[in-house]
C-alpha cells in the first residue's frame, strides 16, 4: 500500500524503479487526497489532473520499455503561482492576473520537464509574495497543516503547506526577503534558498529583481539537494544566472569534510523579543553539533540591526518598477473609460491588492526626485555593509546557525492588520537576500506534537554543499 506520507523524492524513484506502483498511480492517489484534504488546507489555486496523469503515462511507458528514466521521472510536485508552466494559470494570486495563462516555460519548469516531473497544479501564495501569510492572496487563504487555526507562513505558504499535508512530494517557491524559509519553519518542512544567481529566474513574475530567487520545499534534505541539483545552473534568457557547476558533493555529500566545518553562531540572531521556545530549540541544534564533534564559535555581524531598514527601502522601490507592468491594459479586465488617467486608477485600484499599492507607494517615494539619495541610495550602501560583516564572518567560520524565524507560527487574522509586526517574521532571513548568500531552513527534531521550529543554515556564496551536507549529517545524526 503507498502511504503518501512517506514518500520522498528518493522513496518515489526506487519504488517506480523497482515497479512497487506506476507513476499513474501514485498521480492518482495524490489527485483523490488533494480533492478532500485541500478544502481544510487550501494550499492550491489551481490543479493540473491531465497534464499530470498524461506525463505520468509518458514516465510508465518509459519504465515498461526497459528505458533509463531520469532522476525526477515521474515526482508530483506542487509550483507557487508566479512560475510559469506553458498552458496553466499563473495569477500571482492577483486579481489583475486572474485570467493570465502562461504561453511559455520558466527556466525552472523547462529544467524539471527535462528530469521528468509532474505538476500537480499551482500553489497560493500572497499577492505577487509580497507577505509572510498567504493571508494576502486575492483568492484563499491557506492554512497551517499542523494547526488550521494558523498561517503556513508566507509568501510561499501555499507550496510549505502542499509539502507538509502529503499533498505533494516536493515544491518550488521564490524567496525575496524570508518567503521560502519563513514557511517551511511554520509548516515543519525543509525549505532552501540557494546563493543569488544559482537557478534562472526566468519566467518568474518579480517582484523584486535583485533580491528574488526560486527555492525548493521537500520532506528532507537529501531531497532537497537532489532537487536543487537537477534546477541549478546557467540560463541564457537570465543575465543574472551564474555558469557555477555544481559537483556530485550535492547529493553525495563526504561527512568527514562536513565534520571539518567550523559553525558560527552570531550574537546578533538572538535578540530580545525572540520567543523563549524558539531560542532553546536552536540553542539545543548547536549543542548536538558540538557533539558531533563539529566547532562551534560565536561570531559578529554588526549592520544585522539595519537589514529591516535596508530591506524596506530596497524591495519597495524595486517592486514599483516591477509592478508598473500592470496597468490594466494588457493584463486582467479593462474598465470602460474615455480617460487615459481614469483607466489606470481603476484597473490598478480594482486589479491590486492593498500589500501591493503599500509596497508601490513606498517604492516610488524612495525613488523620486529628492529622496533618491537620502533613502535608496543610502539603503544601498548600508546593504554592501551587510554583505561586508558576512565576507568578514566566513574569514573563520564555514557555516552560520540561525533561527529562522522570531516566533511560532501565528493565528490567523492576528497581524493582518498590523503591517510592522508582519513585515518582523522576516528579521532573521532578509539578510541574506541582501548578500545574496544560500541559506536553509530545516525542522528541530524532536518536537513531537509541538508546533515546528526551523533553524536555518547560512553558507558562502556557491557553497550549498557545505549546508546541505551539514543538514543531513544533522538529519540522520
Amino acid at each position: 500500500m503507498i502511504k503518501l506520507e512517506e514518500l520522498t523524492i528518493k522513496k518515489f524513484r526506487e519504488g517506480l524503479a523497482k515497479k512497487e506502483f506506476s507513476a499513474s498511480e501514485v498521480a492518482r492517489l495524490f489527485f483523490d487526497y488533494i480533492e478532500v484534504k485541500d478544502k481544510e488546507i487550501e494550499a492550491y489555486l489551481s490543479l493540473n489532473r491531465d497534464g499530470a496523469l498524461e506525463r505520468a503515462r509518458q514516465i510508465d511507458a518509459a519504465v515498461a520499455s526497459g528505458k533509463e528514466i531520469p532522476s525526477l521521472a515521474g515526482v508530483p510536485m506542487a509550483i507557487k503561482d508566479v512560475i510559469l508552466i506553458e498552458g496553466l494559470p499563473a495569477t500571482a494570486a492577483s486579481k489583475i492576473l486572474e485570467k493570465y495563462v502562461a504561453a511559455y516555460d520558466a527556466g525552472v519548469i523547462k529544467k524539471l520537464k527535462a528530469a521528468g516531473a509532474l505538476f500537480l497544479g499551482k500553489t497560493n501564495l500572497d499577492e505577487f509574495a509580497m507577505g509572510s501569510s498567504t493571508e494576502q492572496s486575492a483568492f484563499k487563504v491557506t492554512r497551517n497543516p499542523r494547526d488550521t487555526s494558523l498561517v503556513p507562513g508566507g509568501s510561499s505558504g501555499g507550496s510549505a503547506a502542499a509539502v507538509a499535508a502529503d499533498m505533494a512530494v516536493a515544491a518550488l517557491g521564490t524567496d525575496t526577503g524570508g518567503s521560502v524559509r519563513q514557511p517551511a519553519a511554520f509548516c515543519g518542512v525543509v525549505g532552501m534558498k540557494p546563493t543569488y544567481g544559482a537557478i534562472s529566474r526566468y519566467g518568474v513574475i518579480a517582484m523584486a529583481s535583485s533580491l528574488d530567487q526560486v527555492g525548493t520545499f521537500s520532506k528532507t534534505v537529501e531531497d532537497a539537494a537532489i532537487l536543487f541539483k537537477e534546477i541549478a545552473g546557467h540560463d541564457p534568457k537570465d543575465a543574472t544566472s551564474a555558469t557555477v557547476t555544481y559537483g556530485d558533493e550535492l547529493v553525495n555529500p563526504d561527512f568527514h569534510k562536513i565534520r571539518e566545518l567550523t559553525v558560527g553562531v552570531p550574537e546578533e540572531y538572538f535578540i530580545e523579543g525572540t520567543d523563549a521556545e524558539i531560542i532553546s530549540a536552536v540553542q539545543g541544534v548547536m549543542k548536538e553539533f558540538e557533539t558531533l564533534k563539529i566547532k562551534v564559535k560565536k561570531i559578529h555581524l554588526p549592520h544585522t540591526k539595519y537589514a529591516l531598514s535596508v530591506y524596506y527601502i530596497v524591495m519597495p522601490a524595486e517592486v514599483s518598477t516591477n509592478l508598473a507592468r500592470y496597468d490594466g491594459i494588457r493584463y486582467g479586465e479593462r474598465a470602460k473609460s474615455e480617460n487615459l488617467l481614469d483607466l489606470y486608477y481603476q484597473d490598478r485600484g480594482n486589479g491590486l491588492g492593498l500589500e501591493p499599492k503599500r509596497r508601490s507607494i513606498l517604492g516610488t517615494f524612495v525613488l523620486s526626485a529628492g529622496y533618491y539619495d537620502a533613502y535608496y541610495a543610502k539603503a544601498q550602501r548600508v546593504r554592501a555593509l551587510i554583505k561586508q560583516d558576512f565576507d568578514e564572518a566566513f574569514l573563520d567560520v564555514d557555516v552560520i546557525l540561525t533561527p529562522v524565524t522570531p516566533t511560532l507560527p501565528f493565528k490567523l487574522g492576528e497581524k493582518a492588520s498590523d503591517p510592522m509586526q508582519m513585515y518582523l517574521s522576516d528579521i532573521f532571513t532578509i539578510t541574506l537576500n541582501l548578500a545574496g548568500l544560500p541559506g536553509i531552513s530545516i525542522p528541530v527534531k524532536g518536537r513531537g506534537d509541538k508546533l515546528p521550529i526551523g533553524f536555518q543554515l547560512i553558507g558562502r556564496p556557491w557553497h550549498e554543499a557545505d549546508i546541505l551536507g551539514l543538514g543531513r549529517y544533522y538529519e540522520q545524526s
